[in-house]
């Protein structure tokens, strides 16, 4: 890695330095940033914090890929009742699809307060959002009384009154009382507590969320952006809009270029010229080192489709198949299910991207003997 000190023209201010990075130096950046290195995360509680989120999803083929993420920083040594005793004990809060540690959510208070209407951050859609809530305010007035007197409750325990029915052309139409129910969890009026998917439980934010001030919106997006890089390690300043999860962090860190690839970088300096020693890992499709695909894409030149929504003679991988790091390289994919019943983990192919090393097939063969170890299944190989 080379990092270029600026030229400084006569009358003009010096620039900042910008790294140089080649692909290796990015991806070994993205790979410490996301605990995925030899030198492996204990603590639950840390491990969230350091990575800022759990994507979470309902699919659970092999495990629910909140554990699938926190055993592929931790190993066999996780327990999932780790993570449901932090939810029961609101130490980690379920957020618009996403896990975080509750100290996190006095980063998203101050834009609670004004939501929709935050500057030029606010869409169309989102101000379209606010006038279906204003047309339904009788019930909201409804879920706050109630959760007020008997809550925390689940959504089949609150009063859909609406008057206005939400309206999409997908399987959220007339699902009214789960759509408010997120737009005031976006208003800061309720917030998920215990539980997550159908098990979960609503009250109100204000029972929920951590008795501390709010950070101020500007200040609170800086830290934001700083935090996603801190967990990304590498990202661009500006990117597509993303509806819960930016991919980009603005101004966070320091200027970088990647060897071969277009466009302006951030890198968290604090993640550079540190020693690497990379380790095998098998990946949730909705761990956070994919979430970003174009940056998958260019840094780690490797692609990945989730494939659970293509008929089964159309997919190239598996219906749920699992990305497959060795180093700081995505070398395959591994389709797998976990049969309960049957009580095996029943491994359907294991996908080499390129021919792999004996040492990397030996790595990937131990991460499949800690998985079935992990969800204590027998481990059936074709």
């Amino acid at each position: 890695m080379v990092v270029a000190g600026a030229r400084v023209s006569p009358g003009r201010p010096r620039l900042p330095d910008v790294h140089h990075l080649s692909r290796a130096d990015a991806r070994r950046v993205a790979v410490r940033a996301q605990r995925l290195t030899a030198d492996r995360p204990t603590d639950v509680h840390d491990t969230v914090h350091d990575l800022w989120l759990l994507l979470l999803n309902p699919t659970a083929a092999i495990a629910p890929s909140a554990d699938l993420v926190l055993w592929s920083r931790i190993g066999s040594a996780y327990d999932p009742r780790e993570l449901a005793d932090a939810l029961e004990q609101q130490s980690i809060l379920e957020f618009r699809g996403t896990l975080r540690v509750a100290e996190d959510l006095a980063l998203y208070r101050a834009e609670m307060e004004v939501w929709p209407e935050v500057g030029a951050r606010a869409s169309d859609w989102q101000r379209s959002n606010r006038r279906w809530v204003a047309d339904n305010e009788g019930c909201r007035q409804d879920i706050l009384e109630l959760l007020r007197a008997d809550g925390p409750l689940p959504v089949s325990e609150l009063p859909d009154t609406c008057v206005r029915p939400w309206r999409s052309s997908g399987w959220n139409n007339n699902r009214n009382v789960t759509m408010l129910l997120d737009l005031m969890m976006q208003m800061g009026d309720v917030a998920a507590t215990g539980g997550t998917g159908r098990d979960r439980l609503w009250d109100l934010a204000e029972r929920v969320y951590p008795q501390v001030p709010p950070v101020p919106l500007e200040e609170a997006f800086r830290i934001r952006g700083e935090r996603r890089l801190a967990a990304l390690g590498i990202a661009r300043a500006k990117g597509p809009a993303h509806p819960v999860e930016p991919v980009d962090v603005g101004e966070a860190g320091e200027a970088a270029t990647v060897e071969g690839v277009r466009g302006q970088w951030r890198v968290d300096p604090a993640l550079l010229d540190a020693p690497f020693e990379g380790r095998a890992a098998l990946l949730s499709p909705f761990d956070l080192l994919l979430h970003d695909r174009k940056r998958m894409t260019d840094i780690f030149e490797s692609d990945y489709i989730l494939e659970m929504f293509k008929p089964a003679a159309a997919r190239r991988w598996g219906y749920y198949a699992l990305p497959v790091l060795v180093g700081d390289r995505l070398v395959g994919k591994l389709d797998a299910t976990a049969d309960v019943r049957a009580g095996v983990l029943r491994v359907n192919a294991v996908h080499e991207d390129e021919p792999w090393s004996a040492d990397a097939r030996a790595a990937v063969d131990a991460e499949i003997d800690d998985l079935a170890q992990w969800l204590e299944l027998d481990l059936l190989r074709p």
